[in-house]
């Protein structure tokens, strides 16, 4: 096994993991730079590799949010979109539902593209894919000049039913390549070949709004790595939890749009396999956000209805995206979520401190209280030890900003104050561990949580507590469990395709000539991977009963597709059915509105060592070897003791195999803290990971 790298940036610190040929890890952290994040990645990896060569690096993956952060924060200029005449205001309409029926003041977020910069062009082509009105190339060249007038650089084309016939929008392509040469184009049919006419302009939309900025990236990126020797290829993480080249993700840019988060619920589910726990629940609280995915059978779930930037978690209020992307509810909830006195009770969050300023313990010129703050008050962090002794805290600031702005206004004492802080981010955390379980058919409590990220698992097991999740697994290097998943994953691409027809009548010659289609595309961007083996082809389908307006996916046996392979998934449709809502009716006729298809081809896996492998002793008992991984201990909050207690404190690194730890204690590492409150008991297992008991 060769040197391999993986980082991920977050919207506070930037992680960073290097793993051996013997399968040692190496990690660090950096707090992420403003405007360009490329500059702490450069930096983290130059400390990274100072006694490696590059030359001797086999494979380089990077997770980011840039790609959301561009969408959010509307920092793309020169994008236009050109539609089928009479389409103009698919954007603005959207789907007229109300994400909040009785809220009179809610509001969508605003389209990405003002009405000014839309374009109409004369053309028709029908659902079936014939053409009723041919392309008015006049009409076309005439829209495509205007909008270059305007200032758009970057152009998004997405006609009605282009995913049956995209002939026009090939042609305006082409057009477009003449009347402005140098602007670049994105087209529906390429990026999402689905139906659903609102949902795929927008992710047409979203990849020609983030196609400049993240090539542009990904370009100084791989020059860079090039620079210091690097000579294979970088690899970018996808929503969907697959990786694929740099090149790739220029061209579909709105894939990568999560790539971050997808990487964390990946290693949450190795963490699950590795202590016999495959249902559970990842837990990923960062600085900025917390994100929470299911994984049940060992696989996290996945969707294509993805939505970003919902408005309080909301379904249908945010920017939807057809898109294969790992099933995740991500809130405004990190160490650095801002708290404040708000109509007489605590606030936190969703507005972070992020990198800069940051907290006001970071010192970084912070004037607002955060998450973070609450938690080096209550004693939870070693102020000369955060990020392994990197930074230094200021305790005397954080503590006057929580009076100052949160305590004092409130008539609280500052104890008071910061535990309800700690408290509320909490239940927002619970909150959204309801929408990824409950709402999911799954009970919390015969679930197990894996909490990781810089803060989960200070928050971990007390989010446990509180939904009565019985087992905790906090991984060793918590705090860059993400970047870890990074090279845990697979080299992946989705393809999807609308085809609506009853299973009873579907044309088993078209969609099997569709499939080949896609099965060379999606294995051509697998194969410019240089993946050695097998290119892996599994097919799917979203199903739902005639007449619902909402589908399942559902598995497409392999060989050839027949009257066999289609009863197969009729009958794979009423299980899962079942198996969601409760009730299935076999003699209901099922429709299948697009065909899907996964290439996937198979890297380097990422390999944990064991205790016996780094030769650590295994301890049993209560009190074996505990002495030696004994630090100097502090006073810390627990409401459960009557307030402040002299609490032990652990060095995770001296913590070997069997050592077994009781609440109150506090856990720490270079990349995380952890905090065991009464009641609970922890055992570190065969790979450094801390199995935590809760007490119900």
């Amino acid at each position: 096994m060769p040197y391999r790298v993986g980082f991920d940036v977050g919207g506070t610190f930037t992680d960073f993991v290097l793993q051996s040929p013997t399968g040692e890890l190496a990690t660090a952290k950096r707090l992420t730079t403003y405007p360009d994040p490329s500059a702490a990645c450069l930096a983290g990896l130059d400390q990274l590799m100072a006694a490696v060569g590059w030359d001797e690096v086999a494979q380089v993956v990077h997770g980011t949010t840039l790609g959301s952060n561009i969408v959010i924060e509307r920092k793309a200029r020169g994008v236009g979109l050109l539609t089928t005449r009479g389409f103009r205001d698919v954007l603005i309409i959207g789907r007229e539902k109300r994400y909040q029926v009785y809220d009179l003041q809610i509001e969508k977020p605003a389209p990405l593209i003002p009405r000014r910069l839309i374009g109409e062009v004369t053309e028709r082509v029908l659902a079936d894919g014939s053409v009723r009105t041919p392309l008015d190339e006049d009409d076309a060249r005439r829209a495509v000049r205007e909008l270059a007038a305007r200032g758009v650089s970057t152009l998004a084309v997405c006609f009605l039913h282009a995913y049956r016939n995209p002939v026009h929008e090939k042609r305006v392509a082409e057009l477009a390549a003449d009347e402005a040469p140098g602007m670049q184009v994105t087209l529906s049919h390429e990026v999402s070949p689905t139906f659903r006419e609102y949902e795929r302009t927008s992710t047409t939309v979203v990849n020609a709004y983030v196609m400049t900025a993240l090539r542009e990236y990904l370009r100084g990126l791989g020059a860079a790595l090039k620079e210091r020797g690097y000579r294979g290829r970088l690899f970018v993480m996808q929503s969907s939890g697959g990786i694929a080249t740099a090149e790739a993700m220029e061209r579909y840019p709105v894939r990568m749009i999560e790539s971050g988060p997808a990487a964390g619920a990946l290693m949450a589910a190795a963490y699950g396999e590795l202590t016999g726990h495959r249902d559970l629940i990842a837990f990923d609280m960062g600085g900025t956000t917390a994100k929470l995915a299911l994984v049940e059978n060992g696989r996290p779930g996945t969707t294509t209805a993805f939505e970003l930037h919902r408005v309080n978690n909301a379904p249908g209020s945010g920017l939807p995206m057809n898109i294969q992307a790992i099933d995740l509810v991500e809130i405004g909830a990190g160490g650095g979520s801002i708290a404040r006195a708000s109509l007489g009770v605590i606030a936190v969050g969703p507005e972070s401190a992020s990198s800069m300023p940051g907290p006001v313990c970071y010192g970084r010129g912070g004037l607002e209280p955060t998450v973070t703050d609450a938690n080096l008050a209550l004693g939870y962090l070693n102020a000369d030890y955060f990020a392994g002794g990197t930074m230094t805290l200021d305790g005397v600031g954080a503590a006057r900003a929580i009076t100052d702005r949160v305590a004092r206004p409130l008539g609280l004492s500052l104890e008071e104050a910061a535990w309800g802080i700690h408290q509320i981010v909490t239940t927002n955390m619970e909150l959204a561990t309801r929408v990824v379980s409950i709402e999911r058919g799954r009970d919390p409590r015969a679930l197990t949580l894996v909490a990781f990220g810089g803060s989960g698992p200070v928050h971990g097991c007390r989010l446990a507590q509180a939904l009565g999740i019985p087992r905790v697994i906090l991984p060793a290097a918590a705090g860059v469990t993400a970047a870890i998943g990074l090279l845990a994953a697979e080299v992946r691409f989705d393809v999807a395709r609308t085809y609506v027809r009853r299973v009873d009548a579907v044309d088993v010659a078209f969609v099997s000539a569709m499939y080949d289609d896609m099965t060379r595309q999606a294995a051509e961007v697998v194969r410019e991977s240089v993946v050695e083996g097998d290119v892996v082809i599994a097919r799917s389908a979203d199903a739902r009963y005639v007449g619902q307006g909402y589908e399942l996916t559902v598995p497409v046996p392999a060989g050839a597709l027949d009257a066999a392979a289609l009863a197969d998934v009729r009958r794979s449709f009423d299980e899962i059915y079942a198996a969601r809502y409760g009730y299935a009716n076999p003699s209901e006729p099922i429709e299948i509105v697009t065909w899907k298809l996964s290439a996937t081809g198979q890297t380097s896996p990422v390999r944990l060592r064991r205790a016996s492998e780094t030769g650590r002793a295994r301890h049993t008992g209560e009190e074996a070897g505990e002495s030696s991984a004994r630090k100097p201990g502090r006073r810390a909050w627990f409401p459960e003791t009557d307030g402040w207690i002299d609490t032990p404190v652990y060095d995770r690194y001296r913590l070997a195999p069997g050592h077994c730890l009781r609440g109150p204690a506090i856990v720490e590492e270079r990349e995380s803290t952890t905090v065991l409150p009464p009641g609970v008991t922890a055992t570190v297992d065969d790979y450094a990971s801390l199995i935590v008991s809760v007490r119900p």
